[in-house]
């Protein structure tokens, strides 16, 4: 019998200091009406918590544990960095190396930017496409989640598709007005939008897998569309592959669909599971960035040796045996399969949506191709699937709308347990 006390009691404490007691909302797990659970460390496949329950992890620190967790030749080169210093303010050869490896791997990316987050990129990326364009609205898509700058916290008004209003606290309406919600995987939407403010759009930015509402993926000819649409009217493509990039293949979605976007942002894997994100596309459109051009963004911590350290070996991993993609992707099918067998046997509906090694479940009779499909799921099924998979030693995201992430770290038998523990629901 699994016992939480430590975590229940770290979880109090932590109130104390920490709004709501974690340093990002999902961890909370308030949406799966559970304590969290605290961990202690991982490796591998695994996790463990400060109670010394061992997990199975399907969460992967969201994304970067595409390896597994503590790679013994990761840790081994970010060791050797630390030595020689956290952070200097200033260049070294390793921006370089870690830039040219992505531009090897990404041919789109001909000159990119270093920073520290996700956010900081997507956020970035925009201010790029603005300064290039000379225009102040971005399309983005409802359910797609590009980091929490206050331009982008956006959802759709109840109007129409193009009314826009700020979805947190503390967030001017005034930010949000050149913002234009489109629906993901809907044409018309986006053509909308275009013949009435085509000449104003600055870029549509877009989760080429929409992976913040789950797992959604892109229909045939969507993308294809999207490239046609921004070239027709001068805007500029964003394809925000926080998630995607290196995870979906080594050359990140825009290679697994052949669409080449202008601009591109990526993080997780780049920084080997450390604090860093990439953003960059188009020579002629990347050099309006200071120093060379009047688009003004820095960092202190941009490009760390430490986080370049770790992208550096976990890129020269993947690159030197690009098979992995093709084993985490069958590792990925067998829980897909599971899944829907489980369904099956229970009589329940079932929607199962994976590409890769990234996988969603969804307790809903509707294919889930949108925002409405991925919302219409049970809830409270999902809150019972997440208990009864954490109290098995399995652990998933604490939200529907999170993806699940399979690694090379999970063995044959590690899958075919968690496959036993799903069909047993």
């Amino acid at each position: 019998m699994r016992t939480y006390k430590t975590s229940e009691q770290l979880f109090e404490q932590s109130k104390n200091v920490i709004p709501g007691g974690v340093n990002s909302p999902v961890r909370a797990f308030l949406a799966v009406k559970r304590t969290p659970v605290f961990i202690h460390h991982a490796k591998g496949s695994h996790i463990y918590d400060v109670d010394g329950n061992d997990y199975i992890d399907y969460v992967g620190s969201w994304g970067p544990g595409i390896l597994g967790h503590a790679h013994e030749e990761v840790i081994e080169e970010v060791q050797k960095a630390v030595y020689d210093g956290l952070t200097f303010g200033a260049p070294t050869k390793k921006e370089y190396q870690l830039a040219e490896m992505i531009h090897e791997a990404i041919p789109s990316m001909e000159l990119m930017r270093m920073v520290s987050s996700g956010t900081e990129a997507v956020m970035s990326a925009i201010r790029v496409a603005r300064g290039y364009t000379k225009r102040d609205m971005i399309v983005k898509f409802k359910g797609c989640y590009h980091g929490h700058s206050d331009g982008l916290l956006v959802k759709a008004g109840s109007a129409a598709l193009t009314s826009a209003v700020p979805d947190s606290a503390g967030v001017p309406r005034s930010y949000t007005e050149n913002t234009l919600i489109a629906l993901y995987n809907d044409k018309d939407s986006v053509r909308e939008i275009f013949e009435q403010y085509g000449e104003k759009i600055a870029c549509i930015i877009v989760e080429p897998v929409a992976a913040n509402m789950g797992v959604v993926l892109p229909q045939d000819g969507f993308l294809e569309f999207l490239r046609e649409i921004t070239n027709q009217y001068g805007s500029l493509l964003i394809f925000d592959e926080v998630i995607t990039g290196f995870r979906l293949s080594y050359g990140g979605a825009q290679q697994y669909y052949k669409v080449t976007p202008d601009l591109t942002t990526l993080g997780k894997i780049v920084g080997g599971g450390m604090p860093m994100a990439v953003y960059g596309g188009k020579r002629e459109i990347m050099e309006v960035v200071s120093p060379l051009g009047g688009v003004y963004q820095a960092g202190t911590l941009s490009g760390n040796p430490v986080a370049t350290t770790a992208g550096i070996k976990t890129l020269e991993l993947l690159k030197s045996n690009l098979g992995i993609y093709d084993e985490i992707e069958e590792k990925t099918r067998c829980l897909a399969e599971a899944m829907k067998e489980a369904g099956r046997r229970k009589g329940e509906p079932v929607q199962v949506n994976q590409v890769g090694s990234l996988l969603c479940c969804y307790f809903t009779e509707q294919q889930v191709n949108d925002y409405q499909g991925a919302t219409s799921s049970d809830l409270d099924r999902y809150t019972s699937y997440f208990g009864h998979m954490l109290d098995h030693g399995i652990y998933i995201a604490p939200s529907q709308f999170e993806a699940m992430f399979v690694s090379l770290a999970h063995t044959k038998e590690e899958i075919q347990k968690t496959c036993d523990i799903i069909l047993q629901q």
